[in-house]
């Protein structure tokens, strides 16, 4: 069985991310949706709800599941047996982002293959960090997010 760590803050999960997930299910026979900490990031949803959020949007399918972790993301894939890390990347600056994550983890954990996917062109602009600061302005985000999750009941 091939298993895919998609890791993240996913603070909270957006319509691109999403987008990765269905991508990668042609490829992998299981997703792990990994919830990371990111000391450089302001939250707006806890761990808990960023998981809840995401069982809820994938409780009919078994191949998805979420969970969170605080150690090193090639650590926490040996723990749950994924052999390849799946990222998403939406221009130029996430391709220089990735390319030196994966330099680095390539050191630290060579049994680790990272399959990286363009993000479609629809969501190129959609972020987190977008979502986050129109929910501040009292903004929208429906739009942004998968169609059957409302923030509110998250936050």
């Amino acid at each position: 069985m091939k298993t895919a760590l998609f890791p993240g803050s996913f603070d909270p999960f957006t319509l691109g991310h999403q987008a990765i997930v269905e991508e990668g299910l042609k490829i992998f026979d299981r997703i792990v949706i990994g919830i990371g900490a990111n000391s450089e990031k302001n939250g707006l949803l806890t761990p808990a709800n960023r998981k809840r959020l995401i069982d809820d949007l994938y409780a009919d399918d078994d191949r998805v599941m979420a969970a969170v972790y605080t150690e090193l993301t090639g650590e926490f894939c040996r723990r749950i047996g994924a052999g390849f890390l799946l990222r998403g990347m939406r221009n130029t600056v996430d391709y220089e982002y990735e390319r030196n994550m994966m330099a680095v983890n390539q050191m630290l954990f060579p049994e680790i293959t990272t399959v990286l996917l363009f993000t479609p062109p629809r969501y190129v602009a959609v972020s987190s960090s977008i979502i986050r600061e129109l929910i501040a302005f009292g903004g929208d985000p429906t739009g942004l997010m998968p169609n059957n999750i409302d923030i509110n009941d998250y936050l």
